[in-house]
């Protein structure tokens, strides 16, 4: 399946494709254009767009698209949950302090986009930090069972 969003990856435009590669659509192909560019596109071509202003895989009724996601698809594995929080106080600039792993998410993603610009191949590489995080995640979960 294609899944479409706008250019200049950052947090949620990261975490939003590792999280559909990972766990709903192994076989995902992302595409990255302009704002204006990707609802057009998306019809042409049939994708799914995601991140963007309306439409239901974007924020929605507070929850960051990472989060809308994991709803729409009936994802519950906690340490997924675990990494939502960490995802929405990153992406969601006002939440930034709730949740004391996000400032380092985010510092992390500024310096991916600087050192990687293109989008295709800064997705590539933090997928790599996204797999850490996860189990990172998957570690705190079983320490509280």
């Amino acid at each position: 399946m294609k899944w479409i969003t706008r250019s200049h990856i950052h947090i949620d435009r990261v975490a939003c494709p590792w999280l559909i590669s990972r766990f709903i659509d192994s076989e995902a192909e992302f595409i990255f254009v302009s704002k204006t560019q990707v609802a057009p596109i998306a019809i042409e071509i049939g994708a799914i767009p995601y991140d963007i202003p309306n439409v239901e895989l974007g924020h929605q009724d507070g929850k960051c698209s990472f989060e809308s996601i994991i709803e729409k698809y009936g994802l519950t594995d906690p340490a997924l949950l675990r990494l939502a929080k960490i995802v929405h106080a990153a992406d969601i600039e006002t939440d930034l302090h709730t949740d004391e792993i996000a400032p380092g998410l985010e510092a992390i993603a500024v310096g991916y986009s600087l050192r990687f610009p293109d989008d295709s191949e800064n997705l590539s590489r933090q997928f790599e930090v996204y797999d850490a995080l996860y189990s990172w995640c998957r570690l705190q979960v079983a320490k509280q069972e």
